[in-house]
């Protein structure tokens, strides 16, 4: 038997025929159970999570049946309150699907720590450069002490007290240099 007989045969047809309407049928169920088994028709809408607390944030969403997982702790904003939410992903507004997770960032309690850069035996204008450079603010009333050098950087006060290179301090904190006053003598 050739190739072209069995195709034209009743047998061949009618497998054909079976195979065409069981792919329809299998194709069919499959389309229901997606829409069944995706909750295709259902959306829940995003809250506004921003500035609320964690254990606020969690009463809320799990009223919505939505899961919350924090992610990351943000750099301290001093517009939000501290251990709040920052960020959340999806963006209160969308829409999305009951048990869902909500990825929050949240809001440091304060400024992270950042280390004294060595700015000794350098010029006002290089040490306040370098300095902000790092997240510290200069003061704006510098202290003068006998030296030679004027406006070389001779020491550096926080809160009244001298601070030492790699000592830290929170981000954003204020420091007052203490400079030559270009009349001393040289320390020896």
């Amino acid at each position: 038997m050739s190739l072209l007989n069995f195709i034209k045969s009743k047998t061949f047809i009618k497998q054909l025929i079976f195979a065409g309407i069981a792919s329809i049928i299998l194709i069919f169920v499959l389309i229901k159970w997606l829409n069944i088994s995706t909750n295709h028709d259902q959306k829940i809408q995003v809250p506004e999570l921003s500035k609320m607390s964690i254990s606020q944030a969690e009463m809320q969403l799990k009223e919505l049946n939505l899961r919350l997982e924090i992610i990351d702790s943000s750099n301290y904003n001093p517009s939000y309150p501290p251990l709040s939410i920052i960020e959340q992903n999806p963006e209160a507004g969308d829409f999305v699907k009951e048990k869902r997770r909500i990825y929050l960032k949240i809001n440091r309690a304060t400024y992270k720590d950042i280390e004294m850069p060595n700015v000794l035996q350098k010029t006002r204008r290089n040490a306040e450069v370098t300095l902000k450079a790092v997240g510290l603010r200069v003061g704006d009333s510098p202290e003068y002490v006998k030296d030679i050098a004027l406006d070389v950087v001779r020491g550096i006060i926080y809160k009244g007290k001298e601070i030492k290179v790699g000592d830290k301090l929170p981000k954003n904190s204020v420091v007052n240099l203490k400079l030559g006053d270009g009349k001393g003598r040289a320390r020896r």
